[in-house]
């Protein structure tokens, strides 16, 4: 696929590669004030089950990014989220599916972290501990990096 997108265990095969469709996916960035972010383990039964990631998850019908994120933070993570800033986005290609990224900061939120899905959760600063890492979570880290170094 061309430049911007970034393509993820190349060497496996792809769902009907020609007439993929695009996969929208809400995902919040939380940082609380001491400026830790909020990374969550993908849990058993999905696809990278383990891997560690953003909290978020896709857009139903009618949902624009911030109703979704609103949403899949409440169901997933039990927080209610203030203000959503919408940030970046980024088109990653799984072989599962090609899913555009819409990532949002989120500084503040109401409510005590219960993981719904029984996934791990961890406040990380950069450089990160948990491992590994979903692809599609590393340019953001990188894109944080950036924005510390300035």
């Amino acid at each position: 696929m061309g430049d911007g997108v970034l393509v993820v265990d190349a060497d496996r095969q792809r769902s009907d590669p020609e007439g993929r469709l695009v996969v929208e996916v809400a995902v919040g960035i939380l940082i609380s004030p001491t400026g830790e972010f909020l990374l969550t383990s993908r849990p058993e039964g999905k696809v990278y089950a383990g891997y560690w990631e953003f909290p978020g998850g896709k857009l139903e019908a009618g949902e624009n990014v911030e109703q979704a994120l609103r949403r899949e933070l409440q169901e997933e993570i039990g927080v209610t989220i203030g203000i959503v800033h919408a940030w970046r986005e980024s088109l990653v290609d799984y072989p599962h599916a090609l899913v555009r990224l819409h990532f949002c900061k989120v500084f503040d939120w109401t409510g005590t972290l219960h993981m719904h899905e029984g996934q791990q959760f961890s406040w990380e600063r950069l450089p990160v501990r948990c491992r590994p890492v979903l692809a599609g979570t590393v340019p953001v880290l990188e894109w944080l990096a950036a924005e510390q170094a300035v």
